[in-house]
């Protein structure tokens, strides 16, 4: 009903599927994510990194450091966001 799913590859649209049974076997509603939990430890252990890189950078902006120590300290927290920016939560068109 509505518009087609659109998925970026057969192996996206295979995931779709297996979520969809899954949940509907389980007798779970549509909006619900199954997530391995290694997956979301993995996540978890991200996020904790990213928020200390964070508190980190804060601390530093609020003392008085070289230019080279907060490029640093900046290049700490983008490398502690890892593949963040490919975490998908909720389903996507594409």
């Amino acid at each position: 009903m509505g518009r087609p799913r659109l998925y970026c590859g057969q192996a996206c649209r295979q995931r779709a599927y297996e979520q969809r049974s899954a949940t509907a076997k389980a007798g779970l509603s549509d909006d619900v994510v199954l997530v391995k939990r290694a997956d979301l430890d993995g996540l978890q252990d991200r996020l904790f990194q990213l928020r200390c890189a964070l508190e980190d950078v804060q601390t530093l902006l609020g003392e008085r450091h070289t230019k080279a120590e907060l490029e640093r300290s900046l290049a700490d927290l983008l490398h502690s966001t890892g593949r963040l920016d490919r975490l998908w939560v909720t389903e996507r068109a594409g």
